[in-house]
């Protein structure tokens, strides 16, 4: 499976930037995953920042850069 493009990163991020409260950023991967899981589904991770501010800075960083980590996604076949 092909990575989001860049294009695709942005409007998730604009959806992100409108509700950030919605949304935490994993402290193990820096994704940014919705507010309502309790483990990264990425990294596994429990550690989280809820802080709208820091939700935000992080869209905008992950929008305009190509994706760097793995996902459930790319694993499957």
């Amino acid at each position: 499976m092909q990575p989001f493009s860049l294009g695709e990163r942005a409007q998730k991020a604009l959806k992100i930037i409108a509700s950030p409260r919605s949304f935490k950023v994993c402290e193990g991967c820096d994704s940014i995953v919705a507010a309502r899981v309790a483990t990264c589904p990425n990294c596994h991770s429990y550690r989280f920042n809820d802080d709208a501010t820091a939700v935000t800075e992080q869209a905008q960083l992950l929008a305009n850069r190509e994706q760097r980590t793995v996902t459930a996604k790319d694993l499957v076949n």
